[in-house]
């Protein structure tokens, strides 16, 4: 079972992927307990970022009904490898800095399993890697690295304490889509405690590794530059949420 935390969290994300997916071309489904491990993962994983590989469900297309109620009316087929499919697990591949965590170790790529991983020399569709204490903005090398997904690139960004040698960092343009609402800062006259203690920024939850998670972002990318919307669903297949969805529908006709 998902923590009850974050089933909230993915459920006013799910929202807004509704209200906002007349900007999406593609859809992409993910399982909340494997966005858990993924939370979990980047937090053992600090001070490094992660990369992960995800495999989807060649037996779990997505539910017909859900697909057609988030697609948008520019929604194209046959976008990316793997596309309709519900993801069905992953694993850490690579650890480390921003510039190393993109190339594969030498396991990933030896000559034996090259040719059935793909020109990224991996055998799995799609791709994710972690922003600790950052953004979930794609950066140049992100970008970069996107050229050889067959399927879609995903970042996870997390805002956490304590924060150790990673204080938040804010400085970076771009469209965030954030896993429930954005850490809203109220700054105190002490200044003696940490820096998030400062902010008084609220706690969404508590990771195992005992770190307080403050925010979450996650946003997915196609490699010529789309964003692809991402649905939380359960194990059935429906987005958390999904009553209400179901209900603005029914409304609406």
């Amino acid at each position: 079972m998902v923590e009850s935390w974050l089933l909230e969290l993915m459920t006013a994300y799910n929202e807004e992927s509704y209200s906002g997916r007349e900007a999406y071309t593609a859809q992409v489904h993910i399982p909340g307990k494997v966005f858990e491990n993924l939370v979990w993962w980047a937090l053992q994983s600090l001070p490094d970022e992660i990369l992960v590989g995800l495999d989807i469900d060649a037996d779990a297309p997505h539910v017909a009904e859900v697909d057609a109620r988030f697609s948008g009316t520019e929604s194209t087929p046959n976008l990316f490898q793997g596309q309709g499919y519900t993801i069905k697990e992953a694993h850490i591949v690579n650890r480390g800095d921003s510039y190393s965590v993109h190339h594969l170790p030498e396991d990933w790529t030896d000559d034996m399993f090259s040719t059935s991983r793909g020109s990224r020399a991996g055998r799995f569709t799609h791709w994710l890697h972690t922003h600790p204490n950052a953004p979930a903005i794609p950066s140049g090398a992100d970008a970069d690295a996107a050229q050889e997904t067959l399927g879609i690139d995903m970042i996870l960004g997390l805002r956490f304490s304590p924060e150790g040698p990673l204080p938040w960092f804010d400085d970076v343009e771009g469209q965030r889509r954030r896993v429930g609402k954005e850490a809203v800062v109220e700054p105190t006259k002490t200044r003696r405690r940490s820096f998030f203690e400062r902010q008084k920024l609220p706690v969404l939850g508590v990771a195992p590794s005992g770190h307080k998670i403050h925010e979450i972002q996650l946003i997915a990318f196609h490699k010529n530059g789309l964003g692809i919307n991402v649905l939380m669903v359960d194990e059935q297949g429906y987005p958390y949420g999904w009553e209400a969805f179901d209900n603005q529908a029914t409304n609406a006709a």
